[in-house]
């Protein structure tokens, strides 16, 4: 990537970050990547610092572990944008800056000059990235989006959950999938950058991120002409519910059984089987079952699958996640634990990538465990450099020091509530 350092790969590179909510992941990203990001915040704090959970459920804008969470390797500075004041800093800022993210209403920033056209014109090579429910444009454009309403506008809840009721990831996990999408967009915007010296607008739907996820339930519709509908912790073929869910001694793990032409599931199935037959709980039948063709998905029967499904259950419980996945790589068979928390933070392939990394938080006369590098890159690593900016933390920093205005100056506009 052009400009980069040996030491960060987006190191030359500054962003301005207005992001709020699971968006901030956004910035978050490019700033592990090296970046120069600056949050900027309305005097007295970003709304996403009333956010929960809290540091020892103290609630408080500098205990938000939400806010801790997606804000580390950032500075943050505070700025009101409705002050003419404000938006003249905010220009200033923009002039020399690569990337601008936000997750205002469509409009907002148009409305106080601060729109890609106006911005553009005095950066003809900046990246700005918006992050909206439905985006910038079409007919729900507008429209606000809690999380809950992003996963149903984005078709998540039609297909997760049970015929009498969607279940949905209670966590705000919409708008954290849309940051992260949004940080690719950037980057290849960036990439065009590079290529063309040209800026852009990048325009990110939550509710496009959303139905990304889905797979491939439109293409069931476009193919096979059917409708994926709820059927709980299973998977519906033509004839069947097959289900995907099976407790475990301590817990649950995700197994997917199919035969057919998936010659790598019909081997994974038999993988199963063998593990059975060890424990001397493979009845004879299922030893010789023909999986290509009486577990064909397209025509298998609800008899059929119940019929594997038994034994196979039944084995299960016998079994933990951790013997069931140590056997299952070994093994090459489809299955995979439902990992609680602890089960991550005790994770033997994670600590082998030593993920975790520990931040000192000074303000707190503590240190927290965070997790680290997304990815492993051997020439321009990934660190975790610093926590989360407290409220108007490097105000004197970037105020004084990079734009040049004098500490009585900064203090004037704190009291006149510009910062």
């Amino acid at each position: 990537m052009q400009g980069t350092t040996d030491e960060n790969a987006l190191a030359p590179y500054r962003v301005l970050d207005l992001t709020q909510g699971g968006c901030l992941l956004c910035g978050k990203l490019l700033a592990d990547l090296g970046a120069n990001v600056i949050k900027i915040e309305p005097p007295g704090g970003d709304p996403t610092r009333g956010l929960g959970p809290f540091y020892k459920d103290q609630a408080s804008p500098e205990r938000s572990l939400y806010w801790f969470a997606y804000n580390t390797n950032k500075r943050g500075i505070t700025l009101n944008l409705e002050t003419e004041k404000g938006q003249e800093l905010f220009r200033r800022l923009a002039r020399t800056a690569d990337f601008v993210l936000e997750s205002f209403n469509p409009g907002y920033l148009d409305n106080l000059g601060l729109g890609y056209p106006a911005l553009s014109e005095i950066n003809p090579k900046l990246v700005m990235t918006s992050i909206t429910p439905c985006g910038q444009t079409g007919p729900y454009t507008g429209f606000k989006g809690p999380d809950l309403i992003t996963w149903a506008l984005g078709g998540y809840l039609f297909v997760v959950g049970y015929p009498d009721r969607p279940v949905w990831i209670s966590f705000p996990q919409a708008s954290i999938q849309a940051g992260a999408e949004a940080a690719g967009a950037s980057l290849v915007a960036h990439w065009h950058r590079t290529q063309s010296g040209e800026g852009q607008h990048v325009d990110v739907s939550i509710q496009e991120c959303v139905t990304d996820l889905l797979w491939n339930v439109a293409e069931y519709w476009d193919l096979n002409k059917t409708i994926v509908n709820r059927v709980g912790n299973a998977w519906k073929t033509a004839h069947a519910v097959m289900r995907q869910v099976f407790p475990v001694k301590d817990g649950h793990v995700a197994i997917l059984l199919m035969g057919g032409g998936w010659a790598g599931m019909v081997a994974s199935d038999k993988a199963l089987v063998g593990l059975m037959d060890e424990a001397g709980m493979a009845p004879e039948w299922l030893k010789t079952f023909d999986w290509v063709h009486e577990f064909d998905t397209m025509k298998m029967t609800q008899e059929t699958f119940d019929k594997v499904a038994g034994p196979i259950g039944k084995f299960l419980l016998t079994q933990t996640k951790e013997r069931l996945f140590a056997e299952a790589i070994k093994r090459r068979i489809l299955v995979a634990p439902a990992n609680t928390v602890k089960d991550i933070l005790e994770s033997p392939q994670l600590k082998a990538r030593n993920f975790w990394v520990e931040l000192e938080h000074p303000e707190l006369g503590e240190t927290l465990k965070y997790s680290g590098a997304f990815v492993q890159m051997s020439e321009t690593p990934i660190k975790i450099r610093r926590r989360a900016p407290l409220v108007g933390e490097h105000n004197n920093e970037i105020y004084v020091n990079e734009l040049g205005m004098t500490k009585r100056y900064v203090t004037t506009l704190k009291k006149a509530g510009v910062i």
